[in-house]
Parts: C-alpha cells; structure tokens; sequence
C-alpha cells in the first residue's frame, strides 16, 4: 500500500484512509494501488463487516493527480487506455465489494474523488465540502464516473452534475442523491461510526452481500432475466447459515445480532 493509503481495524469495521494530504489525497497510480491492496486485505478479513473510507487533510480527495496526467501527454493511446483501466478496476471493485463501504466525507470531494464517492453504498457528508465534476471545464471527459452516477442519482440530476461542471456543497448532494446525509464536521466521525455498527449488528453479512450483488447484475438484464435471476438468488438465500438463523430468531421471538 505504500505511504499513500492506511488501513486501520476498530471491531467489525475496517477504515481505509486516503493518506497524500499535501496533494489533496490525488489519485495517481501509487494512491489507487494502495486502495487495491487495502480492499484485498480487508475482503480475506472475516471479521470486518463494513469499510469506512476516508481522507486525512482537509480534502477528502481532489480527483486524478493533474502532473501525473501531465506527464502523460507523452503517452501513446495504448498506454493512456492502461492508466484509465487502472482506475476503473478500483471504482468497480468499491461497486461491487461484498461488503459494505461507506464514504466518510470531510472535506471537497471533486471529478475523480467525487467518483469514489458515487460507488460506495453510503456516504455521509459534511455542509461545507464541495462535490462534483468538473471535467468539462479543463478539457476532460468524467468518463468512468458517469457509469456509476447514472445508476445512482438517473439522467437528469447527473446530467445536472457533469455537463454543468458546477461544484455543490452539502445539502445540495443531498438533494440530488449523490450523498445520504449531511453532518456537521464534529458529528461526522461518530455518526458515521455508529451508522456502519447498527448495520452489520442488525442485517446478515451474506444478505447484505448477496443484495449488493443483485443490486449490481438486475439493472444489466431485461425483465424476465432480472426476475429469473431474482428467484435463483432467492432460493440460494435459502440454504445460507444466516437465514436458518435468522428465520429461527424470528419463529423464536427472540432478537438476534449478527
């Protein structure tokens, strides 16, 4: 992971910290590598049930490292379509995690960092920080981040964000469905915290992730595949640990913590 990205464990929860302050946690090579391993790590880590990502500093992350795109200019096509598979691999990769992240964000989150926001399953916010994606505006195209965005937030209110290139502040995100709430800056860290604790305490791990997975492969597929797909899932949800458990819970009347 290198110096760039710092993974810290507290129980069931798994922080991984974007750690380049001086260049406003930048997405370079180096960075998105360190996030790759950092998610390895925690996905073979049994005991971690959520993933908190996060930015020391004042930004939470200012997009693609500029000098490093720079420096590219000199590149042919083949080598840029490596560089742009590079990041695309990571915001995938977040997507469909088999656990859930969550973006703790506490300060600006602009074009490529305003991405990681977009593909995590949460995100929480404070009033002051900035998001959006501003491409547009140097030349650039926000091209792997509007696959994401479309899904999450639809056409008008991502067509709103990319095509305007206009930067918006807490509860704007909010508004358009780019985050799920807005705390102030000292509340942050702890409602994010409990928030991630009261998930993995009352829902299943296998449920949560068999969701993500389905939630990620029924937008693909027409109607009749989606639900074909649907009832598979729905019968290998069936045979799993966590809902035997679960339905005797229920059945028992008694509470249960996962």
């Amino acid at each position: 992971m290198g110096n760039h990205v710092v993974t810290e464990k507290q129980g069931s929860i798994a922080y991984i910290i974007m750690n380049r302050p001086e260049k406003r946690n930048a997405l370079n090579g180096e960075m998105v590598d360190g996030l790759l391993t950092a998610l390895d790590l925690v996905e073979r880590d049994e005991e971690v049930r959520a993933v908190i990502l996060k930015g020391e500093g004042k930004v939470f992350c200012s997009g693609a490292d500029l000098e490093d795109i720079k420096k590219m200019e000199a590149n042919g096509f083949e080598e840029n379509l490596a560089d742009s598979r590079h990041l695309k691999t990571l915001f995938y990769k977040i997507y469909t995690f088999p656990k859930v992240v969550i973006a703790q964000v506490h300060g600006h989150a602009v074009a490529g960092g305003c991405g990681l926001v977009a593909v995590c399953d949460f995100s929480f916010v404070v009033p002051s920080a900035f998001m959006g994606y501003t491409e547009v505006r140097i030349g650039f195209v926000p091209a792997m981040v509007l696959v994401f965005l479309l899904r999450k937030i639809g056409e008008g209110a991502a067509k709103s964000l990319l095509l305007g290139g206009e930067l918006v502040a807490g509860e704007k995100a909010k508004e358009l469905g780019l985050v799920n709430d807005v705390f102030e800056t000292e509340e942050l860290e702890g409602k994010v915290k409990a928030f991630a604790e009261g998930l993995v305490k009352q829902n299943s791990g296998q449920s949560l992730a068999l969701t993500k997975e389905m939630i990620a492969k029924v937008q693909e597929m027409d109607l009749e595949e989606a639900l074909d797909y649907a009832a598979h899932m729905n019968a290998k949800a069936r045979g799993n640990e966590d809902c035997k458990r679960g339905i005797a819970a229920f059945l028992e009347k008694k509470s249960i913590e996962w």
